[in-house]
């Protein structure tokens, strides 16, 4: 019988183990004890658990919490959050912080969380591990992981690679980006550019010119292929911006109640229903229909 692999990858599932490999404690069966007992799982208040300072991502996209704080309402926590306990009736977290604050948007009094042993080194570790190879971090975000588990847990490429289940090469290209500079790493941060027009415009030498080319790219919707071409145009000569400052306009994030409601809404006509407003709270809800009759369908449960 073949055995199946872990999915967290090798480098996570060896770092934030389990209640069968976490060598630092020992389960308990004791069913009747108060205190979250090191090795197991319990429910613990979400007022006694503080977030992990070692947390590396730095933005969360709040909308995207509103719709896993449903989630969570209608199916609850799938999978528990790591904490290490910091004294009496005081937890901190070591991974799922997005679970936990969707949770807390959710109105949870309590969550589910794997309570183990982690001094600082390991915290860092783990929480870094984990992001890397579970969250949809940004490249920057990625890079900086990356710089911190070298520079902090004292690792060099090649053990850093090994540690999340990365090729070096891998590691070495998001390294690569922390020397662009900071308005194009706050661009490919916000998703202006993508990736791969970041690791472009790293063949220009000149600062300005990264910079320049950088502005026309957003403006002008270059593809990869064509700020491909200008850096390597333009690598050891001035680029000179030809747009001009582009505004823009972010969607304001729905609140938790609309989330649910356009959630709500989705289940009992059986369709994607789509809500977008602006900051005045003007805009529009889409409901697709298939054909007549199923327009028909819809106006009959909006009307009952």
């Amino acid at each position: 019988m073949t055995k199946k692999k872990s999915s967290l990858g090798r480098g996570l599932a060896s770092i934030l183990g389990t209640s069968s490999s976490d060598i630092t404690s020992k389960p308990t069966t004791d069913i009747k004890t108060e205190n979250p007992v090191v090795g197991t799982t319990h429910e613990i208040l979400i007022s006694q658990i503080v977030t992990n300072p070692f947390q590396p991502r730095t933005e969360f996209n709040q909308e995207k919490l509103n719709e896993l704080a449903v989630s969570i309402e209608q199916l609850g926590i799938i999978q528990p959050i790591t904490v290490r306990e910091m004294g009496y009736d005081k937890f901190q977290l070591i991974s799922g912080e997005r679970r936990f604050r969707a949770s807390q948007i959710a109105g949870l009094d309590k969550i589910p969380a794997f309570v183990r042993i982690a001094n600082d080194q390991e915290m860092l570790e783990m929480a870094l591990v984990e992001n890397i190879q579970r969250e949809n971090l940004n490249p920057i975000e990625v890079a900086l992981s990356y710089q911190r588990l070298i520079d902090e847990i004292k690792l060099t490429q090649e053990q850093c690679s090994e540690r999340v289940g990365k090729n070096r090469s891998t590691v070495t290209n998001f390294l690569r980006l922390l020397k662009l500079p900071e308005v194009i790493q706050k661009g490919l941060s916000e998703g202006r550019i993508s990736n791969g027009h970041a690791k472009a415009l790293l063949g220009i030498k000149d600062e300005n010119s990264q910079i320049n080319l950088f502005h026309d790219t957003f403006a002008n919707g270059y593809s990869v292929r064509e700020v491909e071409q200008l850096a390597k145009e333009f690598s050891t000569s001035t680029y000179t911006r030809t747009s001009k400052s582009k505004v823009v306009n972010t969607p304001t994030p729905l609140a938790f109640s609309q989330q649910k409601m356009v959630h709500d809404l989705s289940r009992n006509l059986e369709k994607d229903v789509e809500l977008k407003r602006n900051k005045k709270g003007k805009g529009k809800l889409i409901i697709p229909f298939t054909n007549d009759e199923d327009l028909e369908r819809i106006f009959n449960i909006l009307n009952n």
